[in-house]
């Protein structure tokens, strides 16, 4: 299956020692530059954590034990997000394996590079149904990159070194290696495989885009009046933050980004309109449905973002740059469809450019961006504030406003959303579970973080009913002193859950409110041994958030906010992405242009639109 760039012969040739199965993974992943890993130990991977052991006595690896193995594969998710290096994490057979299972469809489904390694039971007693026995290589392969189950100890080393090149090349994710116990304590003659000694046959993922399709991107950019770059997480990955900028800025085109893509466009720059999507801003949704071009940047068309995908940027050709050719035109299909890494394509498009020797035109997307500049004062994004309780948006804008240059980590629901519509964030700086939307993602995604960068201020964004999903994960943040800072926007429900039962379900609420059974967050600390607080009132929460911050150590800071606070705007299902509910009122300019009433609901609009901002009627 294997082809090596040296051949087997040749590395024998070299010094082998007599080692086991256990050295020659602990060697490996250290040739491979990790440092952490995040884990939880049992009987069938003790010759493992035996040999862990040694390696942490030498201080030449550090091991953070998790209370729960789901926590180990958030920690190195989070690690991996935060850093760009692959992350990786250890369990046991049985039970301790699957545990892993939703950590690793989280990162599958957000394209993250992991390595995990699950101890098994010996080669003989596979397939016996043997005590904590699981089949966890047949488990995980629809939401893994690949698998490997290593079952000679002289394999350990090229399967390492192949799963790190598997997980971090092409489009990134998970890669599973599955070790029976009998094969970590097996000794044999050990010759290491550094990084860069292994090629897959057939595995070259295109990174250099079609020159021709680049040519037609081009030109199709030099045309459009109305043209939107819609920029997802490939262009996290792919470091392209400065490229989007550069050919932002060129041609002057207006930056929408996903959940996933946050960050990789500065959203205090004038062009930016900010996330779009089913909680997006009005101007960026506004701003889609009316382009007459849309350049998407490693992002996969989702649904959360499309809405009902035949009216998505219907009037608009499309540019579809991905690493992934099996995204490009899965859910749209593109007029120039561009297979390659984001970065190299856009460098290679700005390259093109500069050769033709022909400059933009400077006023041609200006009266475009008049337009998205008058929906961003019609229809601003602002936090209420109520007489007698905090709105969840307004503890996020101060946050935002004291930890401008944080990591910021969200578990799921509308803490999240309410996160990504108010904190602007830089490239890898927002880590969140986009795709699968895990909840209790938030705090182990932040021990991660945290571990990777430990100078750097980490602040989760938390919701009550998430939070408890892994809340026992403050044991390993006391045990190591993770100082990570946890905010709980605490309005005693599953928010997103209520808010879809109001609006959508009667107002029966089923099964959502957390109230009763809720722990008291600072006694609880106590328990753990981290510092707790809480906040009920305005007057308190500016300098509650500032101790937060300077506490050495982690901190969980409970804030009660309004309790029946819903997140807009928001796309109803199957609505198009102009059809938004709970925008804020209009708010009249100074000139207003002429105006047509919707043939629908009578709503007036300027003779621009296309479609009114109120029902989503063609006008």
């Amino acid at each position: 299956m294997r082809y090596q760039s040296i051949s087997r012969k040749e590395v024998q040739q070299k010094t082998v020692t007599r080692r086991t199965g256990a050295y020659a993974l602990m060697d490996s992943l250290k040739r491979h530059g990790v440092d952490h890993i995040f884990g939880y130990p049992g009987g069938a991977i003790l010759p493992i954590y035996d040999e862990l052991y040694r390696w942490e006595e030498r201080g030449e690896m550090q091991h953070f034990l998790v209370r729960h193995e789901q926590g180990a594969a958030h920690a190195a998710d989070g690690y991996a997000r935060a850093t760009g290096k692959v992350g990786v994490c250890f369990a046991t057979s049985g039970p301790g394996a699957t545990n892993l299972v939703t950590g690793i469809a989280t990162a599958h489904m957000d394209s993250i590079p992991l390595v995990v390694i699950t101890g098994q039971v010996t080669r003989a007693a596979i397939g016996s149904d043997a005590f904590q026995e699981t089949d966890i290589f047949g488990i995980t392969l629809p939401i893994v990159k690949h698998s490997y189950v290593v079952r000679d100890p002289r394999d350990m080393a090229w399967i390492v070194a192949e799963a790190f090149h598997i997980a971090s090349t092409g489009r990134p994710g998970p890669v599973l290696i599955d070790v029976p116990k009998d094969v970590g304590l097996e000794e044999f003659d050990y010759t290491p495989v550094d990084p860069g000694m292994v090629k897959l046959t057939g595995y070259r993922p295109t990174v250099k885009g079609n020159p021709r399709q680049i040519n037609q991107a081009l030109h199709l950019i030099r045309e459009s009046q109305q043209p939107l770059l819609y920029v997802g997480g490939g262009a996290i990955t792919a470091n392209a933050h400065e490229q989007v900028k550069q050919l932002a800025e060129t041609f002057q085109i207006p930056v929408t980004t996903t959940l996933m893509g946050k960050g990789a466009f500065d959203e205090s720059h004038p062009l930016s309109v900010g996330m779009l999507g089913m909680h997006g801003t009005a101007y960026a949704n506004f701003a889609v449905s009316e382009c007459d071009l849309l350049i998407a940047v490693g992002a996969r068309f989702d649904d959360r973002v499309t809405g009902k995908l035949d009216q998505f940027a219907c009037h608009a050709k499309v540019i579809h740059i991905d690493i992934d050719p099996a995204e490009v035109g899965k859910n749209r299909a593109p007029q120039v469809p561009i297979v390659g890494d984001v970065q190299q394509v856009l460098a290679k498009l700005l390259r093109r450019y500069e050769e033709q020797e022909i400059p933009a035109d400077p006023n041609q997307t200006q009266v475009w961006l008049k337009r998205i500049q008058r929906w961003r004062q019609e229809y601003p994004l602002e936090a209420p504030q109520y007489p007698d309780t905090i709105s969840p948006q307004e503890v996020i804008v101060e946050l935002d406003r004291q930890a401008p240059d944080a990591y910021y980590t969200t578990d799921v629901g509308q803490h999240q959303m309410w996160a990504a519509q108010f904190l602007k964030t830089g490239p890898r700086r927002w880590i969140s579970s986009a795709g699968l939307g895990t909840m209790g993602y938030g705090v182990p995604a932040a021990m991660g973080v945290k571990v990777a960068l430990p100078d750097q201020q980490v602040v989760c964004v938390a919701g009550d009913a998430s939070v408890q999903m892994n809340i026992q994960e403050l044991g390993t943040l006391a045990q190591y002193g993770i100082s990570v800072k946890t905010v709980i926007i605490n309005n005693g429900w599953q928010g997103m859950v209520r808010q879809w039962q109001e609006a959508f379900f009667g107002q029966r609420y089923s099964s959502s409110n957390m109230e009763i059974g809720m722990p008291d967050f600072v006694i609880l600390c106590q328990a753990y041994g981290v510092k707790g607080m809480v906040v009920k009132d305005r007057d308190e929460l500016k300098d509650a958030i500032a101790q937060m911050l300077a506490y050495d150590g982690p901190v969980l800071l409970d804030v009660r906010v309004t309790k029946n606070e819903n997140c807009y705007p928001m796309v109803a299902p199957g609505k198009s992405n102009a059809q938004m509910i709970g925008l804020p009122e209009r708010r009249q300019q100074e000139q207003v242009a002429e105006v047509v009433n919707c043939s629908n609901c009578g709503t007036q609009n300027p003779t621009t639109n296309q479609f009114c901002p109120v029902c989503g009627t063609k006008l």
